[in-house]
């Protein structure tokens, strides 16, 4: 039995996404075997333990369940920033040729290990990944993952058309390699498998039908895929797929719009998808650097809400320009403004935690600071520059703090990240990334200076 104890302002959005948060100003996170064992005041949840149990206090630093990232592209890791295309035309120009090198587990792991690295230092613990149509690229990446102990969703993409012949696979090929894929990996550790068909335009009639078997035989399986990113690309489905109304009919006719379903960008809906998605339980990915980046449009959250659509909040590395969650949010609440809508700051670190362990599907797992959750976890300075702290001076409020940290932040308001309670990223670069109990703890200056015996 391993037991750890955190100390600091604790936060959890155990409401729904415009309740005020649960807050201890003065609290403590208690940690049994890497799950979530008590939660409240310090005085309270560290009466009474065992002299010999280590207790970090973090000070007046806030401690929140760690950021989840529903959507983001493992092999685009060193294509963000490629300059003035849209999005047909930046696959085609970047991407594609970029994926195509991942037939190589070497560079697969080599990005595997910084995507994984680059997520924690932003807080990041949990995300929906899509790797390539390479099965050799989800051993990478998951292999990373086992190693650091992380709850991660990854699958392999499927496409077998309008891609570089490097990249396809077959109908046949595309469910094979997805089905032992499953074997090996979903359910090992902290590891669950995504069927991930890349999206319609690249994947023939044949290869959907093949993944509307793998769904049927999977129920419980994510799925992963995009939906009404771009104009050019919605008229491209209509020109591949005639017998289908829209967009989304070609999903749900191929048996993909369910529960734990997570669809990428959801711009362009029309009322009738909308209320598709929201009757099958699906979630809608709202990824605002990507959609600005690409000039793909503008999320509407209140439409998607109104129709009772889960909706997550993600980075979509590598259309999406930041790695922080916190870079992320900032950037919806200006998507939002343009709508006429408002992103609050507990609305916004709600998405960042809870509601996209509901749009993922894991909210029984993560998301929450609760008992029986696992133990992962962010603590957040939000005086991490001489800008924020200045600026803090004249936060009054929690939301004032929380909405300038949000529009300021990035990785460098990230004092530590925790995965089932062992740290995996600290701010001065060192972090206990063997699960092995016979590993003595790492120490820096500054957490050295932070623990202390009770």
């Amino acid at each position: 039995m391993t037991m750890i104890a955190l100390k600091g302002r604790v936060l959890s959005f155990d409401g729904g996404p415009t309740d005020a948060p649960t807050c201890h100003e003065h609290g403590a996170v208690l940690v049994r075997d890497g799950l979530i064992e008590a939660v409240g005041p310090a005085e309270a949840v560290l009466a009474g333990l065992d002299p010999g149990v280590r207790i970090i206090d973090h000070h007046r630093h806030l401690i929140l369940p760690g950021f989840i990232d529903p959507h983001l592209h493992m092999p685009q890791t060193q294509v963000i920033g490629s300059f003035g295309t849209e999005l047909m035309e930046w696959l085609a120009k970047y991407t594609f040729p970029e994926e195509s090198r991942y037939g190589d587990f070497d560079v697969a792991k080599a990005a595997s290990v910084f995507l994984v690295d680059e997520l924690l230092r932003s807080g990041t613990t949990t995300a929906g990944v899509y790797c390539t149509s390479h099965p050799q690229s989800v051993d990478a990446f998951f292999g990373e993952c086992e190693r650091r102990q992380l709850r991660m969703v990854a699958g392999k993409v499927m496409m077998d058309r309008n891609a570089p012949p490097r990249l396809l696979d077959t109908p046949e090929r595309g469910y094979a390699e997805s089905k032992a894929l499953i074997a090996r990996w979903h359910g090992r550790g902290r590891l669950e498998y995504a069927i991930t068909p890349r999206f319609a335009p690249t994947s023939s009639e044949a290869q959907l039908e093949a993944t509307k078997r793998l769904a049927a035989e999977h129920p419980d399986l994510h799925v992963q895929t995009h939906l009404s990113e771009n104009h050019g690309e919605i008229a491209f489905v209509a020109e591949l797929f005639p017998q289908d109304a829209d967009y989304t009919a070609v999903y749900e006719r191929h048996g993909l719009v369910r529960r734990k379903a997570m669809f990428g960008h959801c711009i362009h809906l029309s009322e009738r998808e909308r209320s598709a998605l929201g009757r099958a339980g699906a979630s809608a990915i709202f990824c605002p650097t990507s959609n600005l980046f690409l000039g793909s449009g503008l999320f509407d959250l209140a439409g998607c809400r109104a129709a009772g659509i889960r909706v997550g909040l993600a980075t979509d590395i590598g259309g999406g320009t930041s790695y922080s969650m916190l870079r992320t949010a900032a950037e919806a609440y200006k998507v939002l403004a343009l709508r006429g809508q408002k992103l609050t700051a507990f609305e916004a670190f709600h998405l960042m935690t809870a509601g996209n362990a509901e749009a993922m599907g894991l909210e029984t797992r993560i998301g929450r600071l609760q008992p029986g959750l696992e133990a992962d976890l962010v603590v957040l300075d939000s005086h991490a520059t001489p800008a924020m702290g200045w600026r803090m001076e004249r936060a009054g409020t929690l939301a004032e703090e929380l909405f300038a940290l949000m529009t300021m932040g990035d990785d460098r308001a990230v004092v530590a990240t925790y995965a089932l309670g062992r740290r995996v990223h600290d701010r001065q670069g060192l972090a206990e990334t063997s699960p092995r109990e016979d590993m003595p703890p790492v120490a820096t200056a500054e957490t050295m200076a932070m623990e202390q015996p009770q």
